[in-house]
């Protein structure tokens, strides 16, 4: 490359930033960001797979149980919990940008914001699941002038998504129903959180060829809905898919439902067709991790096996 072409990649990287955010609040940097905190898991893994390593995450142990899709680098800092980062922490790493989603408290967003520009993008909508992670990487990529990266991370995406839904169709899975879910022990008992067709992978499984078995709304952020064994019985032979985690609460159902007779009554029980997926998939994460769900969810219901 001739030092003319040079100078003027170098100056177009410098360039300023001005983009309107996830609160239809304007950004201005002087220059794209390079010195990040993020505060929220999926928007940490998207700054990691366009390249830009966090100087700060909040709760990093965390982050590391749940997204294997993006790993941080030795050293990153704890800035402390997501819904309560210390602004001391962060500020005294001198970043450029902060990362967050609309689910941080506004009064915490605007205490940072005395210190540092802050670009907020939306958790998740339910009423576009796809698009809004999609626009969340994007908005992202302006701000730390990786727009090229991100593209190439969506083109990979789609070609994921293409991929999948091809191995649906040649196994016969085509217009399959399933259900996606997690859960938590409640005492004796376990509260189930379900991924509606309105959350993003529930909106991924139906993009895949499948079909959503879960009737309802959930919220109007995540399309998550609540239940429990009970609400389980009204689906029939669906694939049943869920996470769970050995390194931050263990395994519900299997530790809650082994011996429950309405959970082994149910036709996705008996016939075989539960599928806990791979520890450290995000299922709120951006398209690194939704490839990992691809992945996993497609190898589970053609060949009864998960994909890590």
């Amino acid at each position: 490359m001739e030092a003319d072409d040079q100078e003027s990649e170098t100056n177009t990287a410098a360039e300023p930033v001005s983009l309107v955010d996830g609160r239809g609040e304007t950004l201005e940097l002087d220059a794209p960001a390079t010195e990040v905190v993020g505060l929220e898991w999926g928007a940490v893994e998207n700054l990691v797979s366009l390249g830009v390593m966090p100087v700060g995450v909040a709760d990093v142990k965390g982050y590391t149980a749940w997204v294997s899709a993006a790993p941080l680098d030795e050293g990153v800092e704890d800035v402390g919990t997501r819904g309560e980062p210390s602004v001391d922490a962060l500020v005294g790493l001198d970043p450029d940008l902060v990362v967050t989603t609309t689910d941080l408290p506004e009064n915490i967003i605007n205490q940072i914001e005395k210190f540092v520009p802050v670009l907020v993008v939306r958790g998740a909508n339910a009423d576009a699941p796809i698009e809004q992670m999609r626009d969340n990487l994007m908005l992202t990529a302006e701000a730390v002038g990786k727009t090229e990266e991100a593209e190439a991370l969506l083109a990979d995406y789609d070609a994921s998504v293409a991929e999948g839904a091809a191995e649906i169709a040649e196994a016969g899975m085509e217009g399959q129903e399933f259900v996606m879910a997690d859960g938590w022990l409640q005492g004796s008992s376990v509260a189930i959180r379900m991924f509606t067709a309105e959350s993003l992978v529930g909106a991924v499984g139906n993009e895949l060829g499948m079909v959503n078995a879960w009737e309802g709304k959930g919220d109007p952020d995540y399309g998550l809905a609540q239940t429990d064994v009970e609400g389980l019985t009204k689906l029939g032979d669906v694939q049943f898919l869920y996470y769970a985690n050995d390194a931050d609460g263990g395994d519900a159902f299997e530790e809650g439902l082994s011996d429950n007779a309405i959970w082994e009554a149910t036709p996705f029980v008996e016939n075989g067709n539960v599928h806990r997926l791979p520890d450290g998939i995000w299922m709120f994460g951006g398209p690194l991790s939704v490839e990992q769900f691809i992945d996993a969810s497609v190898a589970a219901v053609t060949t009864g096996s998960t994909s890590s």
